[in-house]
């Protein structure tokens, strides 16, 4: 059994625990699909739920689920398959980073003026100094790569890139794909100037993103967590794509693009000379990606929902 203990502290729950399917670690967790099975009876209990992810959708598959669904997207990037998800047409409410999400839902069909919001990015929030993590203060390049093999350069290129990496003096790397990269490389490197974390909390709380002198990557979208503060990017194009004029593709005009490991020295010696072309596009994607406000993304969220949840009551 497991206990989670809500913001009331007199509120808690004893969740079942899966035998073999939860090895205790953060990023080890067991199948969404099963939990939906196996909670489904709990979920049904309460009349609004809020989630940053698409799969809780398959609670609307049950004509015994009455509740409103809430989807809080998680990212701002600008991946394809962001817009291609049509389970995102079957929540309540959106709410989105900004404009640019909003703007490419409701083209794609996938949410309505009503239920697409723009409330910011909470995430935000949490930003903190950055602990040190290399023991010069020689400026660090993140290398961030995607999740998904037709999007990331980790599969084919990853050992090549840090091999790469080992070799470039003055620079120290962080080398953290996304938290949910299975397969590919097993790579390694004991080279001092290199750190590989392959899933830690520092991989998602922003601490190598603030740490970071150089943003590397494909497609991930913590490029936009790297540019709450504009700062050099360098984009690999892992897959020889014909970027330019594509929507899912509109970070990589935010730095300079790479095609080959090798080209990576190089583009690090020029970055800063490039930046102060590249940080006008940057200020003005931040714009459109992570509204910024003066009050709490986090209050603004719970503002819409509530908002919501009042209109839905006015009518019904």
């Amino acid at each position: 059994m497991r206990l989670i203990r809500s913001f009331d502290p007199e509120a808690s729950l004893r969740l079942r625990w899966i035998p073999g399917k939860l090895g205790g670690s953060l990023f080890d967790l067991p199948p969404r699909f099963e939990i939906y099975l196996l909670y489904s009876w709990l979920f049904r209990r309460y009349p609004v739920l809020v989630t940053t992810e698409t799969t809780s959708s398959i609670l609307m598959l049950s004509r015994k689920f009455k509740s409103l669904l809430v989807r809080i997207r998680h990212g701002a990037g600008d991946a394809a398959t962001r817009i291609d998800d049509r389970r995102v047409r079957l929540f309540d409410l959106n709410l989105v980073g900004g404009e640019k999400d909003r703007k490419r839902l409701l083209e794609a069909g996938l949410g309505t003026e009503e239920n697409l919001v723009v409330a910011g990015y909470a995430k935000f929030e949490l930003v903190k100094p950055p602990a040190p993590l290399f023991p010069d203060d020689r400026p660090i390049a993140l290398y961030n790569p995607h999740v998904r093999r037709d999007l990331s350069s980790w599969f084919t290129m990853g050992r090549r890139l840090v091999h790469e990496m080992e070799q470039i003096e003055g620079w120290n790397f962080v080398v953290a794909p996304h938290v949910k990269l299975r397969g590919g490389p097993r790579i390694r490197s004991s080279a001092p100037n290199v750190l590989i974390d392959r899933g830690s909390v520092r991989s998602i709380d922003m601490s190598y993103t603030q740490a970071a002198s150089v943003y590397v990557g494909d497609a991930s979208s913590q490029v936009y967590e790297f540019l709450r503060t504009p700062r050099p990017c360098i984009f690999i194009n892992a897959h020889g794509v014909d970027w330019r004029g594509r929507e899912d593709y509109a970070h990589f005009a935010l730095g300079q693009v790479i095609e080959r490991p090798e080209e990576l020295g190089p583009a690090l010696a020029r970055s800063a000379e490039m930046q102060p072309h590249f940080e006008p596009l940057q200020r003005a994607a931040m714009a459109g990606s992570i509204e910024q406000s003066d009050r709490p993304a986090s209050q603004r969220q719970a503002d819409a929902i509530l908002d919501f949840i009042a209109k839905r009551s006015t009518k019904h």
